[in-house]
């Protein structure tokens, strides 16, 4: 029996410490990556802060979400065709020359960027036909 509380609190305590271990190192990531970051953002939409932010919120943000935007990235032609495309079919406005202005910003600050989550597409997949029994 003296054996099963000793094991039982020796595990407990180990448990602890790895747990404490996890936090620390887990809080010294958020830190880095708090510091990382160093782009402003606009407290009021969370978009990156820049000399062409007024004009994304008064030519975008006035119908959707800026999250609509951060939820996004398009290369200059992805975003021009959004906004033809919302042009065709919600009723968004001509954008005139404030488009360029829109333009430079998202290709600026939401542009493709390169992930590392996904494995390189597959090549010469052989397929076979399946039979039905």
């Amino acid at each position: 029996m003296k054996f099963f509380i000793i094991l039982f609190l020796t595990a407990g305590l180990f448990s602890n410490t790895f747990r404490t271990v996890r936090i620390s190192e887990n809080a010294s990531l958020a830190k880095t990556l708090m510091a990382a970051d160093t782009t402003k953002k606009d407290p009021e939409t969370g978009l990156v802060a820049d000399e062409n932010l007024y004009m994304v919120k008064a030519q975008c943000t006035s119908c959707h979400s800026s999250k609509l935007i951060l939820a996004n990235r398009f290369t200059r032609d992805g975003w021009k065709q959004k906004i033809r495309w919302m042009q065709a079919n919600h009723n968004l406005w001509e954008l005139g020359d404030t488009e360029k202005q829109v333009l430079d910003y998202l290709e600026k600050n939401y542009a493709p960027t390169a992930s590392v989550a996904r494995r390189a597409a597959l090549k010469d997949i052989k397929w076979y036909k399946l039979e039905q029994n």
